[in-house]
């Protein structure tokens, strides 16, 4: 049996833990190590079944705690050449990368890690670099979509493959643009390399579910220009326009910025 869980989702730190009953892959590391020791600890888990840690980007809330996670259980962290020298010399990483626990991954290549068959490709944002995350198995699909400025083909053609998807919902456009944000700050997220709206996860789902994907988590939503209501309302208004039955055919789910979800079960 494959599960899901979301430790954290938003700029306050990002960790996701897919496992079965043998084998654990963490997708970033941005929460503290601390707490995620207790949150493990809250579901009857040991950091210590974590075997690999993957890596989307190098901003400091996907991967603040990589290098002292990875050095502390001699985990191997997999990131694309360009994101591991973005940690390298993020200086909110304090404790970087032992050299022989980084692993390259290549964009659009799929790696076999631990159980898992995982294939990143690119998404823009303004990072050193950026990807996504196919994750195989057992003939499951599980995709991983954040910190997207805009949306491309591989985007849409890995959304169309997927059983189940993780992909940000990161603001509304109004709340965005009226609110207090620093112009600099607003050119920046509405950028082709910021985030992406409710608006557009919920057209670019509408227009590229298919009837195998089974869930949709909502990721990465703003704390200050967003609403998890409001997001769920937006994305759940354009795939229903497409037919699509929230709730039946397709189950809709909101992740929390600074506490875990329940444990999903990926079937």
């Amino acid at each position: 049996m494959l599960r899901f869980i979301s430790f954290g989702s938003g700029s306050s730190g990002n960790c996701y833990l897919l496992y079965t009953d043998t084998d654990a892959l963490m997708i970033d590391a941005g929460v503290g190590t601390r707490m995620l020791k207790k949150r493990f600890n809250d579901y009857g888990l040991k950091l210590s079944s974590v075997h690999n840690i993957i890596v989307t980007h190098d901003h400091a809330d996907h991967v603040k705690s990589v290098g002292s996670l990875s050095h502390e259980y001699n985990l191997p962290v997999y990131a694309t050449r360009k994101v591991h020298d973005g940690i390298k010399h993020n200086y909110c990483v304090r404790h970087k990368i032992d050299d022989g626990l980084k692993r390259i991954i290549t964009v659009k290549q799929a790696t076999e890690i631990g159980e898992f068959s995982v294939t990143p490709f690119h998404v823009p944002h303004d990072s050193s670099d950026n990807v996504g995350y196919r994750i195989e198995y057992q003939g499951v699909v599980f995709c991983l979509i954040t910190d997207v400025g805009s949306i491309t083909d591989d985007i849409r053609q890995n959304i169309s493959e997927a059983n189940y998807l993780v992909m940000e919902a990161n603001h509304d456009e109004q709340m965005l643009i009226n609110g207090s944000y620093p112009k600099f700050l607003k050119d920046r997220i509405l950028s082709p390399k910021g985030h992406l709206s409710n608006r557009e996860c919920g057209e670019t789902l509408a227009g590229c579910a298919t009837d195998k994907l089974h869930t949709v988590w909502l990721c990465h939503l703003s704390d200050e220009n967003n609403h998890p209501e409001l997001a769920r309302k937006t994305v759940a208004e354009a795939l229903e326009q497409k037919g699509f039955t929230i709730g039946d055919d397709l189950r809709l789910v909101v992740l929390k910025r600074k506490s875990p979800s329940e444990i999903y079960e990926l079937k």
